[in-house]
């Protein structure tokens, strides 16, 4: 990879290029998909190439190819692609810069414990799915179980040579339950970046199997919610699924200066670094060095060293997430935010890991709080405008919160809120944390598909809940 990376470099140098990148990567994946105790389809597949960004005269040129690879169609693919960046480069208003930034020379293999083993997830697919379904009004059960191993290199012109190599293990198991007419579903997804310890020991797919089973039986006698605006005392998973859709993309650079308005694009807060835009309890980061999540990572797809960054300090709008372009226009630092699918894209500013930090409260003591509300658990569906300003997230299900106690399920509901007023809303965070596994992010034309994590601690909040039938 050294050699052909290092002549792919020359090549676009030699024909004009500034600078040149070269993404090699290799996965290999396993799975299957359990339904009502039955294998419904498998997969075993893998697939490997090179992706190659260019950038001439201040535009961007890209270019890729899966293998079999020949030097010669390389050469040609780079120098149309050096062509082509130049020629759109004569339209560009404004020519593109990249921060300064180290290289670095580095083998990177992140720790599995456990080698994950087709038959070994087979056998434990199985045992979900019969839990599943145990109670007898569970009429639908589904588990999908992936390994996926991934190899990449990373050569740049600046001198850096980077390798890094995991496993990602993912399961998503869901029950649904039907009676006389309703139908009521519950699902999770658990894993992450290591081996079978991530859905056997760290998150417990057995235990995940039995609830969602009880939860969704006993949704099928749940009560609906009036609409009103109260308190809410969100649990990690839902926070998890907010904290992605109003914190973390709004978050993105890109977003922040218009450059990518695809699916629910713009940031509302473009233009307020430094101004308070939440309550004291409003505390975000984004980190891709946190262990085990679907975010770790050594080095982001530009080559630069991952590292911890607070976005919101003390309900301040502190930061946003960088590539080293978005980082030169800001006069910053890049900051490890750079990633693509795979090697057949260009690499977009995504989030790592982003999540909302813990705080001091017992989660049991903020619900003892609360003369009147609801506890709002798990992530569900969200909706939200161009501007991540209004927004819809419905939940799982919820509970009826009644002078400190949680009362009765509630089944169908949603959250509805303002960013800015339910952020100065906020006056509780729990002194727990957890972090959830995202595995179908979609951003870009074209769409590009990523895994990261999302997460927090119990929060609480004011917002208006209802429930409408979904």
């Amino acid at each position: 990879m050294e050699d052909c990376a290092g002549k792919v470099i020359q090549f676009a140098l030699d024909n004009g290029a500034q600078y040149c990148d070269v993404r090699e990567e290799s996965v290999c994946r396993n799975g299957f998909l359990i339904e009502n105790g039955e294998i419904q389809h498998s997969i075993s597949e893998s697939d490997k190439g090179i992706g190659i960004r260019i950038l001439a005269d201040g535009a961007w040129g890209f270019c890729s190819m899966s293998e079999p690879i020949s030097i010669d169609d390389l050469r040609a693919k780079v120098i149309r692609s050096v062509k082509t960046a130049l020629y759109f480069s004569t339209f560009k208003k404004q020519k593109v810069n990249l921060a300064e930034t180290r290289s670095f020379k580095e083998n990177v293999i992140l720790p599995t414990h456990k080698e994950p083993h087709i038959d070994e997830m087979i056998q434990l697919g199985m045992e979900c799915d019969k839990i599943i379904r145990e109670k007898k009004r569970i009429k639908k059960s589904a588990v999908a179980i992936y390994h996926d191993y991934l190899i990449k290199h990373f050569t740049n012109s600046d001198g850096s040579q980077i390798s890094q190599s995991f496993n990602d293990v993912i399961a998503t198991i869901s029950a649904t339950a039907y009676e006389s007419g309703l139908a009521e579903s519950v699902s999770t997804t658990e894993g992450g970046r290591g081996g079978m310890e991530m859905i056997t020991e760290k998150n417990n797919l057995i235990h995940a199997s039995k609830r969602i089973s009880e939860k969704a039986d006993l949704l099928l006698d749940a009560k609906t919610a009036k609409e009103e605006k109260t308190k809410i005392v969100m649990n990690p998973d839902f926070v998890a699924l907010l904290t992605h859709e109003i914190l973390g993309h709004p978050s993105e650079a890109d977003r922040v200066l218009g450059k990518e308005m695809a699916w629910a694009g713009g940031a509302w807060w473009a233009g307020k670094l430094g101004t308070k835009i939440g309550s004291t309890e409003l505390n975000v980061i984004d980190d891709p060095t946190i262990s085990s999540s679907l975010g770790w990572y050594k080095y982001d797809d530009e080559g630069i060293v991952s590292n911890k960054k607070t976005l919101i300090q003390d309900g301040f709008l502190s930061a946003h997430m960088h590539s080293r372009e978005t980082a030169a226009q800001f006069t910053t630092e890049p900051n490890s935010s750079m990633r693509a699918t795979n090697y057949s894209f260009m690499p977009l500013i995504r989030m790592a890991c982003t999540c909302i930090t813990s705080g001091d409260w017992n989660p049991d003591e903020m619900i003892r709080d609360v003369k009147d509300g609801y506890l709002i658990c798990d992530m569900k569906v969200p909706s939200i405008d161009m501007m991540r300003y209004n927004w819809n997230i419905s939940c799982q299900y919820a509970y009826k919160i009644k002078n400190g106690e949680t009362m009765e399920l509630l089944r169908d509901v949603i959250v509805t809120g303002v960013s800015p007023e339910f952020f100065n809303s906020i006056d509780a965070r729990g002194n727990d944390f957890t972090v959830r596994p995202i595995t179908n992010c979609g951003k870009g034309d074209p769409m590009q598909i990523m895994r990261m994590g999302n997460g927090g601690p119990h929060m609480r909040a004011e917002a208006t809940v209802k429930s409408v039938n979904l």
